[in-house]
């Protein structure tokens, strides 16, 4: 029987070691298998936010979502969950044979049990609430960060890196000061509750010693009973623990749901009409729109632009021409009016088909990093590399690729830093037309240029948009007179409309932004 007893413990825990292995593995793998499929919803989710939502927030904010809210849900639902249901089961498994070895000593300790659940409830609302703090602040401290190091330059040339350090450090000490609140609760939690365990220990030692005494209990049987008790320490300490972490992580749970419910740009990228290839016919129909309620940008606009027409549109800072553009490819949609192209309102357009057919050449041309074949193919499923040529050599910026060593392959560093800013922008150019888009729209896209690039790049613009519904958005009025219309935007109103010659002739606000800029040539 010795020999046997021995082998059974050796075999019983080599099947324990084997049988822990699956469990952290499988649990593991299911765990993080929910906090992956949790982050990329809410990746998907964020991206397709609606831009007022998402220029309202900052950047690095929503980032901890993605990275400090769901890492902290991945740590409980990897280990805290497990570790908790074990204990819980050890737990409840003493208590079932504390009750089996003597009733009445076991109600002794069912008495403290109301108490600890009042401390559970009270500690577990204050626990959630410093969760959202600590989870806040640590949106703060990645949000700090992201501008700093996005505005680099700006911070070197201010030499404003004390500064920048003061904020990132006032960031860090308010997280820190809310992990302590965090920390403090649960170890008030933790001692409140031994000494409400002691004290019942106390009791029940001091109940079940007269009862010994008295010839009721035996002493095998109060001995057993305290054992029993003292071994269940250790699993309450752990599951008190642990509901404290889940309440931290419930916070963050709450933070990624709140997320999760914030409105998507539009329901009908792929259940909208596809409209096949469009002509380009635009038509603006008495659209208004704001981005606050009551302050409008855009007032009563109605447009009728033919399929290749080149429309100019010019107006001072403010006066509404972005977002005027902004509206065709729906990144924003009117509060009153619609917007029509080849005769279909874009609402009823699938997204996807939509915005394949527009290109935009932005004012800031961000690219990303990698090679510069992959950012004038950006979007493309396997592009041909005479397709990219093509867009290069319309977007006149073939012959400087030619003479980079690694050429089309050339890495463009992170936001295109590597390049000058004409560079950017005819690789920009490239990346609209490469679709060969219906509709091309070009906001500002020579303003942060001087005059030799400016020339460069307006070569590039006057190939890419041959045969194509152009909206050339322009403070630099040189950039316009080619245009077979020029619409002058003053306080989200059309207060002048025509050809270059035509304007000046007439005088009026176009007029007098011209001799502005070149002082009555």
């Amino acid at each position: 029987m010795l020999n046997i007893i021995c082998g059974a413990i050796v075999l019983i825990f080599g099947l324990k070691a084997i049988t822990t292995y699956f469990q952290r593995y499988l649990m593991t793998q299911a765990g993080q298998s929910i906090v992956m499929d949790i982050r990329i919803a809410l990746y998907d989710h964020m991206q397709r936010m609606s831009l007022k939502k998402i220029y309202a927030s900052r950047i690095g904010a929503l980032m901890s979502r993605i990275t400090g809210d769901v890492s902290t849900l991945q740590n409980v639902v990897t280990t805290t969950i497990i570790d908790l249901l074990f204990n819980l089961v050890t737990f409840w498994g003493m208590f079932a044979f504390i009750l089996y070895i003597n009733w009445r000593l076991t109600c002794l300790i069912i008495a403290v049990l109301p108490i600890v659940g009042l401390m559970l409830s009270y500690t577990s609302k204050k626990l959630r609430k410093v969760g959202h703090n600590v989870q806040e602040h640590l949106a703060e401290i990645n949000a700090t960060a992201q501008e700093a190091f996005s505005a680099i330059r700006v911070v070197r040339s201010f030499a404003t890196e004390d500064e920048e350090l003061e904020r990132f450090r006032k960031a860090n000490y308010a997280n820190y000061r809310a992990l302590l609140q965090s920390v403090s609760i649960q170890a008030i939690l933790a001692g409140a509750v031994e000494v409400l365990l002691i004290f019942a220990l106390a009791v029940v030692f001091w109940y079940g010693g007269n009862s010994v005494i008295d010839g009721t209990t035996t002493p095998g049987e109060l001995v057993s009973f305290i054992g029993y008790i003292a071994f269940m320490v250790q699993p309450i300490r752990t599951i008190l623990n642990h509901i404290s972490s889940l309440q931290v992580a419930l916070a963050s749970a709450e933070r990624i749901y709140d997320m999760m419910q914030t409105p998507i740009e539009s329901t009908a990228e792929h259940t909208g009409i596809n409209p096949g290839r469009l002509k380009g016919e635009v038509k603006f129909d008495n659209v208004y729109f704001s981005y606050e309620k009551g302050q409008e940008v855009l007032k009563g606009i109605t447009l009728d632009v033919k399929a290749g027409e080149k429309i100019a549109i010019v107006g001072a800072t403010g006066s509404g021409k972005s977002t005027l553009v902004d509206l065709i490819p729906r990144f924003y949609d009117p509060t009153a009016g619609r917007i029509l192209i080849d005769g279909y309102d874009v609402k009823e357009l699938s997204l996807k088909e939509l915005r394949i057919q527009i290109g935009i050449v932005p004012q800031d041309c961000i690219l990303m990093k990698g090679s510069i074949a992959f950012n004038i193919a950006y979007g493309l499923d396997n592009p041909d590399m005479q397709k990219i040529i093509d867009a290069a050599e319309i977007a006149d910026i073939r012959d400087f690729i030619e003479t980079l060593p690694k050429k089309y392959d050339t890495e463009v560093g992170e936001r295109g830093v590597t390049l000058s800013g004409g560079q950017r922008q005819r690789i920009a150019i490239a990346r609209a037309v490469i679709r060969d888009p219906r509709i091309l729209i070009l906001d500002e896209a020579t303003s942060s240029l001087d005059i030799a690039v400016e020339r460069q790049v307006q070569k590039a613009m006057n190939q890419a948009m041959y045969g194509r519904t152009s909206f050339i958005i322009a403070h630099r009025l040189t950039t316009v007179r080619e245009a077979d219309r020029i619409l002058v935007l003053d306080n989200g109103k059309f207060v002048q409309s025509g050809t270059h010659q035509q304007l000046l002739s007439m005088g009026g606000m176009y007029a007098d932004l011209y001799n502005m800029q070149f002082g009555g040539a």
